[in-house]
């Protein structure tokens, strides 16, 4: 998906807003707190921020960082009140079909990828995101754009984490051969790319364009295996997506990525085509 938004409507036709309600929350907490209210500067204090991220967050303008929900909930033992929040807002920059599938991702125990059109969300850097997101949405205002990139970039805190998930991605030789955002944004993309596939929890390989026809070609595909629960396949085109839970299908659609991963290029000889691609730009 290049960029597409979408908000979903709650009861009584009303819009969800998960960050104000983050805000209200931590206004709440901080002026109920058993032990005795704290101004917003105290609380700054508390958390090692400024009063004004403070200030931000509960007025619900301000992307909030990564590290302060679960600070939020150690510090009012909330319970991972703040951290569920969080996941809400993260998943709430996305299209209404995909939102399931965000949320899926920080408890998946792995996840694998498989594009033939762009890099995955979870590999991007600011500058191609920003490049698709612009060219997927040219009447978007900067603002806008730049939520939609929050949102995204939100995403990969999961690879943050102590016990990051098992992460493998196959991608078409067309993604790294199509040049995003101009040069020196794919040159930075694909160092990137090289960089994940480095990691000890990831494998990053490339199906070449020689491979021929496959059972996933008519479009990109996510498994995430949840820490507890079952395998479940995301499926996306153009302007829709579809989570994929029968069993029958999801071992279907399994093998079909095992496939693919013993047709691609080995890691390391794909880290070379990379490299190549990369020096050439």
């Amino acid at each position: 998906m290049v960029g597409q938004r979408e908000v979903d409507g709650g009861e009584n036709g009303e819009v969800s807003n998960p960050r104000r309600e983050f805000g209200e929350a931590l206004r709440d907490a901080r002026e109920l707190r058993p032990a005795g209210k704290w101004t917003q500067a105290q609380l700054a204090r508390e958390v090692r921020t400024s009063s004004s991220t403070i200030s931000r967050i509960e007025g619900g303008d301000l992307p909030i960082p990564g590290n302060l929900p679960s600070i939020f909930d150690q510090v009012f033992a909330t319970d991972g009140k703040f951290k569920r929040l969080y996941e809400l807002i993260q998943a709430d920059g996305f299209p209404a079909h995909s939102r399931r599938r965000i949320g899926l991702e920080p408890h998946s125990a792995a996840i694998a990828e498989w594009t033939q059109t762009v890099v995955p969300g979870l590999l991007q850097t600011e500058a191609y995101a920003r490049a698709l997101f612009r060219a997927g949405d040219p009447r978007a205002s900067d603002r806008e754009i730049s939520a939609m990139l929050t949102a995204r970039l939100a995403r990969q805190d999961v690879f943050k984490r102590s016990f990051p998930p098992d992460f493998s991605a196959v991608l078409c030789e067309s993604v790294i051969r199509r040049t995003v955002g101009g040069p020196d944004v794919m040159r930075d993309q694909l160092a990137a790319l090289l960089a994940h596939g480095a990691r000890h929890t990831s494998v990053v390989q490339v199906l070449p364009l020689a491979a021929g026809c496959h059972g996933l070609m008519d479009g990109t595909m996510s498994i995430l295996t949840p820490r507890d629960g079952a395998i479940i396949v995301y499926t996306e085109g153009i302007r829709s997506g579809a989570i994929i839970e029968d069993p029958g299908s999801v071992r279907e659609l399994a093998r079909s990525y095992d496939v693919l991963t013993a047709s691609a290029l080995s890691p390391d000889a794909s880290a070379r085509l990379i490299l190549t691609h990369m020096e050439a730009l």
